[in-house]
């Protein structure tokens, strides 16, 4: 058949409805999605901001898929306030499907929530309201709370010596960016009095028995001077690629009792 450009149109809908400053990477990435899944495109929507581009450049693309005979399935919210987003979500695609008579699949669309649902939130929602089709539960069906899992995330903050910064509208979420160090400082008597982070070129200013300003990242009036008895460097590189692998020794049992010791 005739190629057609989905790049193309799913501009074309932007434009046309006055949606220019949704975010271009996100766009790339769903319409990347919509070429590999285009039958199963359930987008997660809040990596920038969830309604005024993750849900934009969903319905841009849906309408690409619909118009190529596809049938998208749906949203995935991963933060923010679960309740209210997914009931905005939920009267917008009414709305869109009502304004546009020829895409009421809008109406039937999955509204997927995840980011650590347990039974309480759940309780909770129910007594808020909310218009969630679908939960995602993961690490609390498969973990007990009495002994909960540790959930890591990886987060690029540096590309070619450039730092980069993930927005969110979970403040909690944003990152400071730049590559960092990170520090534990130790008073008199031995235990450890702070954790520091500082940025890569700054790490040679953190010395024992100098004196140390640590400021809070996010509340400027918490401040501490700081001169510390013995300053250990938390991070070390482990795994290398380059250099074959792992690049460390194994601490042996004793050295990893003496560490833990020095906290316990």
């Amino acid at each position: 058949g005739k190629d057609v450009s989905l790049l193309e149109r799913a501009l074309h809908y932007r434009s046309q409805f006055q949606w220019d400053s949704t975010n271009d990477g996100e766009l790339a990435a769903f319409l990347a999605y919509a070429v590999s899944f285009p039958d199963s495109f359930l987008c997660l929507i809040d990596t920038y901001d969830t309604l005024r581009s993750g849900l934009r450049n969903f319905i841009v693309v849906s309408l690409v898929l619909h118009d190529l005979g596809h049938m998208p399935r749906g949203i995935r919210l991963d933060s923010g306030d679960l309740s209210y987003l997914s009931l905005t979500v939920h009267r917008i695609f009414l709305q869109f499907a009502t304004d546009h008579p020829d895409r009421s699949f809008f109406k039937d669309l999955d509204i997927v929530a995840s980011n650590d649902i347990n039974e309480e939130v759940l309780h909770s929602l129910n007594k808020q309201g909310h218009a969630i089709t679908v939960f995602g539960i993961g690490t609390n069906l498969v973990t007990c709370q009495a002994q909960p899992a540790l959930g890591c995330v990886y987060k690029l903050v540096e590309i070619d010596s450039k730092p980069r910064m993930k927005m969110s509208q979970d403040f909690e979420k944003v990152l400071i960016p730049g590559r960092k160090v990170a520090y534990r400082l130790f008073g008199e008597k031995g235990w450890p009095l702070l954790d520091l982070l500082v940025r890569q070129e700054e790490k040679d200013d953190i010395k024992a028995g100098k004196r140390i300003l640590c400021r809070h990242p996010f509340i400027e009036q918490k401040r501490v001077a700081v001169v510390a008895k013995k300053v250990v460097e938390l991070h070390a590189l482990v795994f290398d690629g380059d250099a074959g692998g792992v690049v460390i020794e194994e601490p042996t049992l004793e050295e990893t009792k003496q560490v833990r010791n020095m906290y316990y």
